[in-house]
């Protein structure tokens, strides 16, 4: 895409959703971060269903220590990977008691130092706590850029260059957000809903999807 389209693909996105948010739930930004580590391979809805409870209880570093690695688990249990992810998030909070005075940094390199937080945990965090323009690129973010020729790249920290040099100030807080929702519900794997897509004529993807796929009868 050149410049112009860029600018009219992220109208139409903006124009369809002024003020996306991250679906997932939390009450500050220590819940914001496990709930970020905890959705790495899960859905969001499935995160979010494991930790309301949790977060009813939990939403400190020391709260979290103090409950522990298997009392975690308990509440975790339903989300994929969850022995991995209470180890770390039982770490990661212990390294903010230790090294952050229990307060969550705004340092992409502080955070990813913390167990079980890669770049792109980073950059979420980064963006919905702190305000920053930076693009976190999970397999919906990958797929669209690629897709659409906006920022093709064959590893997520290519896209994530390439999309932070094409995408103009207007759009940069929350570019991420609009390119995640719209994999999401709209560009998706299996079969992308281009017929229902606002910037289809935009996107370089040639195979497109120009009609609902029909239901088959009940019988």
């Amino acid at each position: 895409m050149n410049k112009a389209q860029i600018v009219d693909f992220y109208s139409r996105l903006a124009a369809d959703n002024p003020h996306p948010e991250t679906e997932l739930q939390s009450v500050n930004t220590y819940t914001l971060l496990v709930a970020v580590v905890l959705s790495a391979q899960a859905t969001d809805v499935g995160v979010n269903k494991a930790t309301r409870r949790l977060f009813e209880q939990v939403t400190t570093p020391e709260a979290m220590v103090a409950l522990g690695e298997d009392g975690l688990k308990e509440h975790i249990k339903t989300i994929g990977l969850f022995n991995a992810k209470a180890k770390n998030v039982i770490a990661l909070s212990q390294a903010l008691i230790a090294e952050h005075g229990g307060q969550v940094p705004a340092d992409r390199d502080a955070l990813e130092r913390l167990p079980g937080v890669g770049r792109k945990t980073a950059n979420v965090v980064m963006n919905v706590a702190f305000g920053a323009e930076t693009f976190a690129v999970d397999t919906h973010l990958f797929r669209v850029c690629n897709r659409t020729g906006l920022a093709k790249g064959k590893t997520p920290l290519a896209v994530e260059l390439k999309l932070d040099k094409a995408t103009p100030a207007p759009f940069r807080l929350h570019a991420h957000h609009w390119l995640i929702l719209h994999g999401r519900y709209i560009c998706k794997a299996r079969t992308p809903e281009c017929w229902r897509c606002p910037v289809i004529d935009l996107c370089a993807f040639k195979p497109k999807t120009l009609a609902p796929a029909k239901r088959a009868k009940e019988v």
